[in-house]
């Protein structure tokens, strides 16, 4: 039971990293462009924020996947394009959140590293694209996820 609620509530939490890490990306590149220290912290925020979401999206997404029965062999392969990009993700985001709050703390946030962090902000929302894409193309092209699957089994 308590391994259905993980795999049901996937596609609820999954929006959440993908709306957090875009933003984080747009609030760091537009802050260090414009030079605001306030967008720039609450894009730090964000990020870390983002990062949580993202470990629960990843296990809750692990989750239906094993719950899963239907697999075929186009879908076992989007799917593992899906849960490797989406942990690297999840990996890129805590990584770039620790050198981040590092970088804060510190004191070290000027010059240079500043544009480090739009590189890293770009990666990451490319990551998100990719991520979101293929999970998009499960539900789209083969239905997990739907309702057709869950009536069929019951």
């Amino acid at each position: 039971m308590e391994t259905n609620f993980l795999a049901e509530i996937h596609p609820k939490v999954v929006h959440f990293p993908v709306a957090l890490l875009t933003t984080y990306s747009i609030l760091e590149i537009i802050g260090i462009i414009f030079n605001k220290e306030f967008i720039t912290k609450s894009a730090m925020l964000v990020l870390c924020l983002g990062v949580v979401t993202a470990l629960i999206a990843v296990l809750t997404g692990n989750q239906a996947a094993t719950n899963f029965i239907h697999w075929t062999d186009g879908s076992t392969a989007l799917l593992n394009d899906h849960q490797t990009s989406a942990t690297y993700l999840l990996w890129a985001s805590a990584i770039v959140c620790g050198f981040r709050i590092f970088a804060a703390i510190k004191k070290k946030f000027v010059g240079w590293i500043k544009y480090v962090f739009v590189v890293f902000a770009i990666v990451i929302l490319f990551i998100v694209y990719k991520t979101g894409s293929y999970g998009g193309d499960l539900v789209k092209k083969y239905g997990i996820g739907t309702d057709f699957y869950q009536n069929e089994v019951e």
